[in-house]
């Protein structure tokens, strides 16, 4: 055990990377902002207690001792300052809503959509709306500040849709908590008339009919009712959900792949993948890779800035950035440097369930699910190992969360993953090509509508079977939390022990 210790404390000194101890102190005070002094006390006693392990470990080598103080000292200084980033962040964060008067008089408020409005089942809406001013039942106005979340009555839903994000908006109706014993972040409005104020921008208006002309790509060109899976391919590229079926969209839950519907990684992955393969060859890779960073940039302003989707981006301009600037760096830099950035221009998302489980599945697929593939090598078949470690790492890493929000843990997810992941990215892919194939004299689209349909058909058919599997419901995270600890630390230890285990058998002559 002592041996594995040290090895582990070698291999973390000869690589110090400062953006991952950054990240480490803005994660501490910025998630456990309130016991900020205990957090700083702990860290000047794990400095020094590391500093005199280093000096003990290197005892029987000298002339190592200063470099390793120096990368040490380095590593302190690291997370210090992403001490300092996450006090500032948590600084940055909007306040609650003020309405300047009380709540239960308000009747009226006027602000702007930040968000694009969503329709709901049963025909009416949801938004959130920037605040400037609200009114009262006697007549008064006031300023107002914040973001409130609005729902809409069903009349409006069509002008909403065609204004998007950006509109200024009157909205009359009355103000009821989301939560009992609320804040004034609790409050929601049940808006009875709107009245729509201003237009967007032109560039927001320019996005919104380009995101409206893309849904509209997906419908059959001869005005028959849309094909079924176009509200899938509008879910997955763009992330809007409005017409996506109930039963569809409840299999995905149930099969524990809801996640597949958020835009991250995965949708980025494959639009950038796609774009490396058209242009590598012509261009090379530092140009391709720029041409793919401005168009990841323009595919985020039109998807909308999902914390997920915002991660998944930052990560690619980041090795953009690195391929341009010759730089060295791991993907736990990238996660890492990420994580700082979002946080910075993003403070407010940091506390949304999509930014902390998109970080933590990632972090999963990438430490744990690895060290899972490691010990899976040679002892299963490659084809399978890949998909169940980098599934059970996210599993695991998440699980925490899940059961704190959501009360309940959907294991089938594992396997779930393992058969929808890559059908989900093949549907993409064919969303993409009927995307361009529409506008040609080409009898392609009818082809690729029916390669869709069944690929559809494929992912409905998992979904239904897997879903039968029932959750785990459970009400308390501490043995969670303890569990996914102690399996991480196991796992790690385990793949050092193989991995030296497996340094030391002879080769075959």
């Amino acid at each position: 055990m002592a041996s594995i210790l040290n090895i582990f404390i070698r291999k973390f000194f000869k690589h110090p990377h400062p953006p991952i101890a950054a990240a480490l102190g803005m994660f501490l005070s910025y998630y456990a902002y309130q016991y900020i002094f205990s957090w700083i006390i702990l860290l000047f006693i794990i400095g020094n207690i590391s500093l005199l392990r280093v000096l003990r470990l290197m005892q029987n080598n000298a002339e190592n001792v200063s470099a390793m103080i120096k990368k040490l000292g380095i590593t302190c200084l690291s997370v210090a300052v992403g001490f300092c980033l996450g006090i500032a962040a948590r600084g940055m964060m909007s306040s609650s809503v003020e309405f300047g008067l009380l709540p239960d008089r308000i009747v009226s408020v006027s602000g702007v959509l930040v968000e694009d409005p969503r329709t709901l089942h049963g025909g009416s809406g949801l938004g959130v709306l920037e605040l400037y001013e609200c009114g009262s039942s006697d007549g008064s106005r006031a300023t107002a500040a914040g973001r409130l979340t609005v729902f809409f009555p069903n009349d409006s839903i069509e002008d909403l849709m065609h204004f998007g994000r950006g509109a200024g908006l009157y909205l009359e109706g009355r103000l009821s908590s989301a939560r009992s014993n609320s804040e004034t972040d609790g409050y929601v409005f049940n808006s009875s008339s709107v009245h729509i104020l201003s237009a967007p921008s032109p560039i927001e208006r320019f996005r919104t009919g380009l995101r409206s002309g893309i849904i509209k790509s997906f419908q059959n060109r001869q005005g028959n009712y849309p094909p079924v899976w176009a509200a899938l391919s509008s879910a997955l590229l763009l992330g809007v959900r409005d017409d996506l079926d109930v039963t569809l969209s409840a299999g995905f839950r149930n099969s524990g792949a809801s996640h597949i519907l958020a835009l991250s990684g995965m949708h980025l992955a494959i639009i950038s993948g796609l774009l490396a393969f058209l242009l590598k060859k012509p261009f090379g890779l530092k140009i391709s890779s720029l041409i793919g960073a401005a168009f990841i940039l323009i595919y985020v302003f039109i998807a909308g800035s999902q914390p997920s989707l915002v991660r998944a981006a930052l990560m690619y301009l980041l090795g953009v950035f690195a391929i341009w600037t010759s730089l060295k760096i791991n993907i736990f830099s990238l996660l890492s440097a990420a994580f700082i950035l979002q946080l910075l221009f993003q403070s407010n998302s940091g506390e949304s369930i999509s930014f902390i489980l998109s970080y933590l599945a990632f972090f999963g697929m990438i430490s744990l699910g690895n060290n899972i593939h490691k010990l899976l090598r040679g002892r299963i078949p490659a084809i399978f190992s890949g998909s169940i470690s980098v599934s059970l790492g996210a599993f695991i890493m998440t699980a925490p969360i899940v059961v704190y929000h959501f009360g309940s843990l959907r294991p089938i997810g594992i396997i779930s993953c393992i058969f929808l992941a890559p059908l989900s990215s093949l549907f993409m892919l064919f969303s993409i090509f009927s995307l361009i194939v529409v506008s040609l004299p080409l009898p392609l689209w009818e082809l690729i509508s029916v390669v869709l349909e069944g690929i559809y058909r494929l992912m409905e058919f998992f979904i239904s079977f897997l879903g039968f599997v029932p959750g785990i419901n459970i009400t308390n995270v501490l043995p969670v939390l303890i569990f996914t600890i102690t399996f991480f630390i196991l796992i790690s230890f385990m793949t050092v022990w193989d991995e030296e285990r497996r340094n030391k058998l002879e080769s075959f002559n």
